[in-house]
């Protein structure tokens, strides 16, 4: 007997309402189904066809064996859905398996592999540091003789910062594995600042995107520095970072629509003009509070976006309004997880040796875990310490705010015992 309505499986994996499937999904049209985990269950729609949690919804296996029980009631999946980065190499694996429609293993190479995104990228005339693949500590040695040091020695398949290294010297050469757990790449380092980029690929062009310049970098954020990131307003700047990304867009693409995180060094040339430099890219929406500020700020669904382009549907794109300059803020947890929340607020204490202050302008969001409850032992960048959301007329004036509120918001939190 043949269904009437078609199964569709989602991969959710946050707390937060990052993506509002039940406005991306008809549910009444759609048998949606949802393989989550216990701390995500909560934002499930209600209108769910089925549910079953699992304890990482990157684990093949597991998420595999959570389909199957699924596809037994519902039918055989249509398709997969998974907006997530650290989702995206399981949910590929399984579409082939199951012969949904959607990215499979292959297609999402150019996006996960770094070695094979740079070398893609090169080929279209880009601008790329140095790189090279690095299977042992000699071909880092190798390459750092021939492009000098500091370099950069990543996972190849890597997220979130995961387990990257700034190696300044040969004598730091000893912090390697010399038979790492998985595929690596070594690059030359670059100092400029960083930026990202999101938006949206059609397949023939750029669609709407904005660029940030990081407040310090993801990498100061894995060792206990706030991370921020605040819209880039300058117009020298935003008109050659726009051929880029199209540049970028098209080559990674391969004619065929995406919702893209791009980052990118922009420093400046021998004349002072902007010289931008391709660091990595994703197919997907980026992190941390970016599909908040993208919906909140400029009135456009990034994660719809990419909804639809998995389900082989064209995206809505329309350019972004005028105006409006947006940012956001992680600090980061104070001490090991799992813990417990014992205060925080933006007016520290006397004698805490931070500026007190009562309102900061442009801060319109904010999520702070209250008093008792416990932050989980969770990658990502959803379960941190705090998390604001800035809007302003200017990137001065987000900025501004960003480092006001970094300067004066404190958190205290105790460790969980076990």
């Amino acid at each position: 007997m043949t269904r009437a309505r078609p199964h569709v499986v989602v991969l959710h994996r946050w707390r937060d309402r990052y993506a509002d499937y039940a406005a991306y999904l008809d549910h009444t049209a759609y048998d949606v189904s949802y393989v989550t985990t216990a701390i995500a269950r909560e934002s499930v729609p209600d209108q769910a066809a089925g549910v079953e949690l699992v304890a990482a919804t990157d684990d093949l296996a597991e998420i595999s064996a959570a389909v199957a029980v699924l596809a037994a009631r519902l039918g055989p999946p249509r398709h997969l859905v998974a907006l997530n980065e650290g989702d995206l190499d399981a949910a590929a694996a399984l579409r082939g398996a199951l012969g949904c429609g959607g990215q499979d293993s292959a297609a999402l190479t150019r996006f996960r592999d770094k070695l094979t995104m740079a070398e893609t990228v090169a080929a279209a005339g880009l601008p790329v540091p140095p790189f090279a693949d690095a299977p042992d500590t000699a071909s880092v040695r190798a390459f750092a003789a021939r492009h000098g040091w500091p370099v950069v020695v990543k996972p190849r398949r890597g997220v979130a910062s995961r387990d990257v290294l700034v190696l300044r010297s040969p004598a730091d050469l000893a912090r390697l594995d010399d038979t790492p757990v998985e595929p690596r790449l070594v690059q030359a380092f670059v100092a400029d600042p960083i930026l990202h980029v999101d938006g949206v690929w059609t397949g023939t062009g750029l669609g709407p995107w904005r660029a940030s310049r990081y407040v310090n970098t993801c990498l100061d954020f894995t060792f206990g520095a706030h991370l921020g990131s605040v819209e880039v307003d300058d117009p020298e700047l935003l008109g050659p970072l726009e051929e880029f990304t199209a540049g970028a867009g098209a080559a990674l693409g391969g004619g065929e629509p995406w919702v893209f995180h791009l980052e990118a060094f922009a420093g400046a040339g021998p004349a002072g003009e902007p010289r931008i430099v391709f660091l990595e890219a994703g197919a997907r929406v980026g992190g941390a509070e970016i599909p908040f500020v993208w919906r909140e700020v400029h009135g456009f669904d990034l994660m719809a976006a990419a909804v639809d382009i998995q389900l082989g549907r064209a995206p809505a794109v329309r350019p972004l309004p005028r105006g409006a300059t947006g940012g956001w803020l992680l600090l980061p947890v104070p001490v090991s997880t799992p813990c417990r929340v014992a205060g925080s607020g933006l007016a520290p204490p006397a004698g805490d040796g931070a500026e007190a202050v009562e309102h900061v302008d442009g801060l319109y969001a904010q999520v702070v875990p209250p008093v008792g409850a416990v932050i989980p032992k969770a990658g990502g960048y959803e379960h941190v310490g705090a998390r604001f959301r800035f809007r302003g007329a200017s990137s001065r004036d987000v900025e501004a705010a960003i480092a006001k509120t970094a300067a004066s918001f404190r958190l205290w939190c105790e460790p969980v015992p076990g």
